[in-house]
């Protein structure tokens, strides 16, 4: 029996409780149905750009809603996901709303931490949000979150530093590697940053080899396939060649700082960078910053889906508030909101006709690589799934493996994860 039945049926119990028992502020409404009360809201976004964003927005919900108190706090993303565990689990502590990385929903979801949001306010409009966006909200039948932001990977390019080298960007892997040279040698810089200590960053070279990690389909571990063997090795080529350099600790902050100050041409990253990326002395003209779609591998041109969606604590004392909130939040203005200022991509179809989204040239090329993007395994144990690749994946571009041990590892530790999968 999984630990997640026994804390489903508590966790549901206690929100009973507090609804039955609690006061008009705890429920998040007055005797006359207007909403009140306090929401905590954990926000997981960059602080120094995004995070200034939402909190305005939060801000906005108080002036719609002034019996209402946002709580807003920004919880560091890395921490955000145990953190959020070890409070719900401990029944205290935990923020009514919570910004979840999508592979976090149906994890939290099975252990019984979510409420569903079926039939509630948090809904509203439902069948306007985005197919794909849609699928990282549900488990087991129900819905848990509603999505906030949808992304993908792309290339970041300097324009400056390829048309000195006299290239393109890259449309596929050996393409990359012969601009390497040319930016060598016309430059001095390299041309690639490839971020070494976040597994993320490795999916787009999975799925150009036509691999993938599992296959939830039918219960089977696939990353250790030879695709994913020659993912392994396109990367360590990468590195080995000197199209790219890489570093095994700190690498986001050493990825913008190579990137945003020249001393490399490209780097692989989505559009929840491009705010920081331009503060960078290359960037200072807008017009500098060039994206394009992932290099191919040899398969395909594949990135990852990703994004974050609302979800809200099945413990919260103030449901009512919550619900409230999280439409707010997700609705087509706080949407386009985000895509003007922050060029994220909005997870409703009617967003993308809003003049702020429209206006974005992020959002505009994301767009189309976010609809072919490939969808990441919706299970529970999915986010899981990073730390041993991460750590195989770390060690393959810094030689401490090969290739094919890395594969191997990784299959073997899925497998030990995945009770009963092949």
């Amino acid at each position: 029996m999984r630990r997640g039945i026994t804390a489903t049926a508590l966790v549901a119990a206690l929100a009973l409780a507090a609804t039955a028992c609690g006061s008009d502020d705890e429920t998040g409404t007055t005797s006359s149905g207007e909403l009140s009360g306090t929401v905590t809201w954990w926000d997981t976004s960059s602080v120094g750009s995004e995070d200034k964003v939402f909190k305005e927005l939060a801000e906005g919900f108080e002036k719609k809603h002034p019996k209402v108190d946002v709580k807003y706090v920004n919880v560091p993303f890395g921490d955000a996901q145990n953190k959020f565990k070890n409070a719900a689990q401990a029944g205290d502590g935990a923020p009514d709303v919570i910004r979840s990385e999508v592979a976090w929903t149906p994890d939290f979801a099975n252990l019984g931490y979510l409420a569903p949001l079926d039939g509630t306010p948090a809904l509203k409009n439902q069948d306007d949000f985005l197919k794909q966006a849609v699928a990282s909200t549900q488990y087991d039948g129900k819905t848990y979150a509603v999505p906030q932001v949808i992304d993908s990977m792309g290339i970041f390019y300097n324009k400056e530093l390829l048309k000195k080298a006299g290239v393109e960007a890259p449309a596929d892997l050996d393409a990359l590697k012969a601009a390497g040279e040319k930016i060598k040698d016309k430059t001095g810089k390299t041309a690639l940053y490839l971020r070494g200590d976040d597994p993320y960053y490795f999916l787009s070279f999975l799925y150009g080899e036509g691999g993938d990690l599992v296959d939830a389909g039918d219960k089977s571990v696939t990353v250790d396939n030879p695709e994913g063997v020659k993912a392994f090795k396109a990367v360590k080529d990468l590195v080995d060649s000197g199209t790219a350099k890489t570093d095994a600790s700190d690498g986001w902050e050493n990825m913008m700082q190579s990137f945003k100050s020249g001393d490399v041409a490209m780097m692989i990253n989505g559009p929840w960078a491009v705010a920081d990326t331009l503060t960078g002395k290359e960037f200072e003209g807008k017009d500098n910053l060039g994206i394009a779609p992932v290099p191919a591998g040899s398969v395909a041109q594949g990135a990852p889906q990703g994004g974050h969606n609302l979800a809200v604590y099945a413990g919260s004392k103030n449901l009512d508030a919550s619900y409230a909130f999280v439409e707010y939040m997700t609705s087509v203005d706080s949407q386009a909101t985000a895509a003007g200022e922050l060029n994220l991509l909005p997870t409703r179809t009617s967003a993308y006709a809003k003049q702020e989204a429209v206006d974005s040239e992020i959002v505009g090329f994301f767009k189309p690589v976010v609809e072919t993007a490939v969808e990441r395994p919706w299970i529970p144990e999915g986010g899981s799934l990073f730390a041993p690749l991460g750590v195989e994946y770390t060690k393959v571009l810094t030689g401490q493996t090969t290739p094919e041990k890395a594969a191997e590892s990784t299959g073997d530790s899925y497998r030990k994860l995945l009770e009963g999968w092949k």
